[in-house]
């Protein structure tokens, strides 16, 4: 069965000032797929999540979104699928509990009572394994814990309202900054909620921690230059012959990848 394209990016480029971020690209994401965007840092890859999420525009190109284009930003008289966003920062408010930070999309722009959200808050917090915490502020838990809210947030959806379901989410960085047990228990989270009922079956990361890369993604993309310049299977990391990709992944200094100090 042929894969059916969720998004695709064509000849998509992007610049800010006088410097090119992305050059061109052609990118087709597939739904149920675990896709992982590579590459050293500043080359673009949290550029893409934001023009993919609707954040920034595309400078030229076109973004279509199953099989329609999109014009413009994502607004509410735009949104042909909810796409979630995961920020490196995890980005909670800190002066909201986590119940509030947990179901704010649902006490903004639902008509569901406060008790009803409150257990929908509880249901996605018991899937992030944070259960009991709903009464906590983010200034009492750990980095790890902030990325999980953050991760209960991005799929907390009005059960009355199918579309506000997310069809994909988008994880920018979400082990930066975790130790490598925080970092295994958040690399095994967005796996589970790729299979779990109420989770989200499509994900695109992006990442520069190796054990991440390797333990998240089904598919591989590295971004050098503005452009895409390897695309592969994560099994096919440390059997092919790209220079850019070889350097990266020996973290070495030699190489096309240019250093600066």
């Amino acid at each position: 069965m042929a894969k059916e394209p969720l998004i695709e990016l064509k000849g998509v480029s992007k610049t800010f000032g006088d410097q090119v971020i992305l050059d061109q690209i052609d990118l087709t994401i597939y739904r149920g797929e675990a896709l992982v965007i590579i590459g050293p840092s500043g080359t673009g890859k949290s550029t893409i999540l934001r023009l993919i999420a609707g954040l920034i525009p595309i400078d030229t190109g076109e973004v279509y979104i199953e099989g329609k284009l999109r014009k413009g930003l994502i607004d509410d008289g735009n949104k042909p699928m909810r796409i979630a966003l995961v920020f490196q920062q995890a980005a909670l408010f800190d002066s909201l509990n986590v119940d509030e930070n947990v179901g704010f999309f649902l006490y903004e722009h639902s008509k569901l009572p406060r008790q009803r959200i409150r257990q929908l808050v509880e249901e996605k917090l018991a899937m992030v394994g944070l259960q009991g915490i709903a009464n906590r502020y983010p200034s009492q838990l750990s980095g790890g814990m902030c990325k999980r809210v953050s991760f209960a947030r991005a799929l907390i959806a009005d059960p009355d309202n199918p579309a506000d379901n997310p069809e994909i989410v988008l994880y920018d960085e979400p082990t930066a900054g975790l130790d490598p047990i925080s970092s295994t228990i958040i690399e095994d989270l967005v796996r589970r909620l790729q299979k779990s009922p109420g989770g989200c079956d499509t994900y695109v990361m992006v990442s520069h921690q190796d054990s991440t890369i390797r333990r998240t993604a089904d598919r591989v993309i590295f971004l050098y230059g503005g452009k895409i310049q390897w695309e592969g299977g994560v099994d096919e990391i440390d059997s092919n012959d790209n220079p850019l990709m070889r350097q990266f992944f020996s973290a070495s200094v030699q190489g096309p990848i240019r250093v600066i100090d």
